[in-house]
């Protein structure tokens, strides 16, 4: 199969959706790989690392998105890129089309792809490999920007966020016990801030104090408590999150209004539309604004600021779907993997996901391997 690998034009994004090895992995099955020159050169993989593992380094973008019956990137295709698709194609990539506009999604339609939402590819028990490796990263990630954001140069209050013998160190607060938000805990303790998490499942709270330990204080997200937890925060991150769905919206403007003065909000729910009222997307190197006295950070791509890391994770998780993709067929592929159907949104110009069929109020049509089983 040809398979295309085009270089990200998304601000801020420096990622590439496969290492020189995962391109070599397909190469060895026989496929044929079309790279744009400089996809991996912001992630430390020049064009010459992709040409020695067997690739064909195009000079525009119009190969990899014309020639690959896949294409594998990180963020979804720019609207502008719509008419280089072409049916049949089959698209991996982080689309999140529950938060397209319409219009976006209607052309996509017309253009009869494939798209195979990376963030909503999802086992039996609502594990999402792909989405679980680019969490981790952006949770860490949230910490040490955060971190940053507190200190004077750059508009906060001027807390360490770790403290100090007798200085008393920064409060946290999480909302959303995911892949995320424990890993952004885990962090945050490891660097000695005081860390409350809120999450609307007690079971997910007790999978969180299980992992990250006794250091962390729990609570309910019921809209009393997150109000309390607003009210003593010097950093808040919203990482909520509803597979293949839009976040929900857990802080008005209002509520933000309860924080002290130049405390930080950091939303990584941003890629799905947002948890605060208030929130944006903001890109590097200016991804600061602030609303009512509080600072705003809400950069949707935020693992992009470690490439390389996240480079290697993103192939590590993705690489499997796309060589059975490869071997396979989408269709053959479908059929005997579950997980992969729950990351299909379109099929040959047909809404495949049941949540997006009905937040655009389309019609569901099913997909090979679905006999009996049920939809998405």
């Amino acid at each position: 199969m040809d398979v295309g690998i085009p270089r990200e034009t998304r601000a801020g994004e420096h990622r590439v959706a496969l290492t020189p090895w995962g391109v070599k992995s397909l190469v060895q099955r026989g496929h044929r790989l079309w790279v744009e020159t400089g996809a991996g050169a912001d992630a430390g993989y020049p064009d010459s690392d992709y040409q020695s593992a067997g690739a064909t380094v195009a000079f525009s973008r119009i190969e990899p998105l014309t020639r690959g019956r896949m294409v594998a990137a990180v963020s979804a295709p720019d609207p502008r890129d719509y008419e280089l698709l072409h049916p049949g194609q089959v698209v991996f990539a982080f689309w999140h089309l529950p938060a397209a506009r319409p219009e976006d999604l209607r052309a996509l339609l017309a253009r009869e792809v494939s798209a195979v939402g990376l963030e909503a590819i999802e086992d039996a028990d609502g594990h999402a490999p792909v989405l679980t490796s680019m969490s981790e990263l952006a949770g860490g990630l949230a910490v040490t920007v955060g971190a940053g954001l507190l200190l004077n140069a750059l508009g906060g209050k001027g807390i360490l966020l770790g403290g100090a013998t007798g200085v008393p160190p920064a409060h946290l607060v999480i909302l959303g016990a995911g892949v995320a938000g424990r890993a952004a805990a885990r962090t945050a303790l490891g660097m000695g801030a005081q860390v409350t998490m809120l999450d609307a499942s007690l079971e997910s709270l007790r999978h969180a104090a299980a992992e990250v330990g006794r250091g962390v204080t729990t609570m309910l997200s019921s809209r009393p408590n997150v109000e309390k937890a607003l009210g003593f925060a010097d950093l808040v991150l919203g990482a909520v999150a509803v597979h293949g769905r839009r976040a929900p919206v857990i802080v008005t403007r209002d509520m933000l209004r309860l924080m002290k003065p130049r405390s930080v909000v950091l939303d990584l729910s941003i890629d799905m539309g947002g948890c605060f009222e208030t929130s944006r997307p903001t890109v590097l190197p200016k991804p600061i604004y602030e609303v009512d006295g509080i600072l705003h950070f809400c950069v949707p791509n935020l693992p992009a600021a470690a490439a390389r890391s996240s480079t290697l994770a993103l192939t590590n998780a993705v690489l499997p779907y796309l060589l059975e993709v490869a071997d396979h067929g989408l269709e053959g592929a479908l059929q005997v993997h579950a997980d992969l159907r729950r990351g299909v949104y379109l099929h040959k110009g047909r809404c495949a996901r049941e949540s997006l069929a009905a937040a655009f109020g389309l019609p569901r049509a099913p997909l090979p391997g679905e006999e009996g089983r049920g939809p998405s």
